[in-house]
């Protein structure tokens, strides 16, 4: 039987992401991988300019005030995350699905993993201090709503986010 495993990220999975992801499975294992990437992540202009001063990364907290980005330039974007996920998992070996969500991207999530019957949902984002403190991240919304432990990953890293 085919198992299902559910990625929603929100940047392209590099060596290390895929590593941690087919670390859950056992080699021979028949798995199916479904990488949701949202189409557009409009987020709280003060809580985006806040994660950047956590992490002191002055150019971004500017760059979140001076402009955001078109529809359009994030569409464009999501695609590409999707096609560089996509392609960085299938070096795995695993059959690989990718998918674009329009809207929210956790009911998004818990839609596809309530509707394939998934064994395990993964959340991989950059670290957002305000989020992860008051527990309002992708991961702990979306483990709300399942009812079932879902694993949080930083992206490029071996880091665990605490949902």
């Amino acid at each position: 039987m085919t198992e299902r495993i559910i990625i929603l990220t929100e940047a392209a999975l590099a060596a290390i992401d895929v590593e941690n992801i087919t670390g859950l499975y056992e080699d021979g294992e028949q798995i199916e991988l479904t990488v949701l990437v949202p189409a557009d992540v409009r987020r709280n202009l003060l809580v985006d300019v806040i994660d950047q001063l956590s992490l002191w990364d002055i150019p971004a907290a500017l760059k979140e005030i001076s402009g955001r980005q078109s529809a359009e330039e994030a569409r464009s974007q999501a695609v590409q995350t999707l096609q560089t996920s996509v392609a960085a998992l299938e070096t795995s070996g695993a059959t690989v699905f990718g998918k674009i969500l329009d809207g929210d991207a956790v009911a998004g999530l818990v839609a596809e993993v309530q509707s394939s019957s998934a064994r395990q949902a993964v959340v991989i984002t950059e670290p957002h201090a305000v989020e992860d403190t008051f527990r309002t991240d992708w991961a702990t919304q979306a483990q709300t709503k399942l009812g079932l432990p879902v694993l949080h990953l930083y992206a490029g890293s071996g880091f665990i986010g605490d949902s």
